[in-house]
């Protein structure tokens, strides 16, 4: 007699399909056309998307395109306003679950490779606020002592985060003793990972270094057609500086040397065409570690006929 398989619990999880890739590769296009077909809804994976007045810079999506499919972590801060991992992976976690409890398809777009990585492998993120004080005195000792002292430090506390994080990566070995100091657990232990509630589908986009660079410096040029110079004057007229880490983004801390006199504006252009091919470049580290992937390529029949 013909007996059926009892599902597992992963057979029973709704599918969550993610669009990623690096800028300018057409993850926009894609998942607007995509989330049409399939009664979609868009959630963010940018972490510099999330700041209001900055539309230019972040190739954030266009009205248009906002209403052709909803959006959701788009625009919720101002650029001035704290923003941190883990309340992007709390937030992402509940929009999915929204949407899918509407009966819609949910589609995680972006190439934040952090932000992608710990909700797409089910990251633990460990809930110490940052603590100015304590994050001052760290960076003094790297300072003062070398990044290779403040390493040793995380290494005698939390070895296994000390194996993962290289010492002059300064800033997350501070984020890793500054949750250690202050939960007294280790940030290793606390980052550990559970299985996430869907069935990851992951695509990565993907196209050949060459076309990429193209793609994005054509890109540039739109953006600064489009205006740039004078969105990143007027965030530093209302009162956002240089020190916000908004402002420290690609597409806007590049022109600081511009508005500082101390150099012209093609220069400052040619610096962001240079820091946005080493950007992609740093972005496909994280994408090849991400579960389910498919890689698709413009020919891929599927990427195809979504945008056809």
């Amino acid at each position: 007699m013909y007996r059926v398989s009892p599902m597992n619990s992963e057979d029973r999880l709704l599918e969550l399909i993610a669009i990623v890739g690096p800028t300018a590769v057409g993850k926009t296009e894609l998942a607007v056309a995509w989330a049409q077909q399939i009664n979609g809804e868009i959630v963010s994976a940018d972490s510099r998307q999330i700041y209001r007045g900055m539309d230019i810079g972040t190739a954030k999506p266009t009205p248009a395109e906002r209403a052709q499919a909803p959006h959701h972590l788009i625009d919720i801060r101002d650029p001035d306003q704290p923003f941190s991992l883990a309340e992007f992976h709390d937030l992402a976690l509940a929009a999915i679950a929204d949407i899918q409890a509407r009966g819609r398809t949910p589609l995680l777009v972006g190439g934040t490779g952090q932000y992608l990585a710990a909700v797409l492998e089910g990251w633990q993120i460990p809930r110490v606020a940052p603590q100015p004080e304590l994050r001052a005195e760290l960076e003094q000792v790297a300072a003062q002592e070398g990044a290779a002292a403040l390493h040793a430090r995380l290494a005698a506390v939390d070895p296994v985060a000390a194996a993962r994080i290289p010492a002059t990566n300064v800033r997350r070995v501070v984020r890793a003793l500054e949750v250690y100091l202050v939960s007294g657990e280790p940030i290793s232990r606390l980052q550990e990972r559970q299985p996430p509630p869907f069935r990851p589908r992951t695509i990565w986009l993907h196209r050949p270094r060459a076309e990429l660079y193209a793609r994005a410096d054509a890109r540039i040029e739109r953006m600064i057609a489009a205006g740039l110079v004078a969105e990143v004057a007027n965030l530093l007229a209302r009162g956002y500086d240089w020190s916000l880490p908004a402002m420290s983004s690609l597409g806007y801390i590049q022109f600081r040397p511009y508005f500082e006199g101390t150099a012209d504006l093609t220069t400052c252009i040619e610096r962001l065409r240079f820091d946005t091919h080493a950007f992609i470049r740093r972005q496909e580290m994280w994408f090849r570690r991400l579960p389910n992937l498919e890689i698709w390529t413009p020919d891929h029949p599927a990427w195809r006929a979504i945008i056809a």
